[in-house]
């Protein structure tokens, strides 16, 4: 089910680095200290992704990588939105540590 207003806000405000982009989405961009730790990043969000069946938008710049989340069937954002940027934020704390 899609989020109101209100709710989004709320969700953001614990979403560490995570900002709204076009109203539909939300968007984060996480560093690394080389583009290897950017792929092996990106392949542990790929798993994440299969496992919860909703897919990120996927940029990787070398050593940045940027995940756009949205939930198409939903036409906004939704709980599985932040779910899984909440995963994806854990699997960087550990990569970088």
């Amino acid at each position: 089910m899609k989020l109101t207003e209100e709710r989004i806000a709320e969700r953001l405000e614990r979403a560490a680095g995570w900002s709204r982009e076009d109203g539909k989405w939300i968007v984060k961009k996480y560093r690394f200290p080389a583009f290897t730790g950017s792929v092996a990043f990106v392949n542990e969000v790929a798993q994440i992704a299969e496992e919860l069946n909703h897919h990120p938008m996927i940029a990787i710049d070398y050593k940045l990588v940027t995940l756009r989340l949205t939930s198409w069937s939903a036409g906004g954002l939704t709980e599985l939105d932040f779910t899984s940027a909440a995963r994806y934020d854990a699997v960087y704390a550990q990569a970088i540590s």
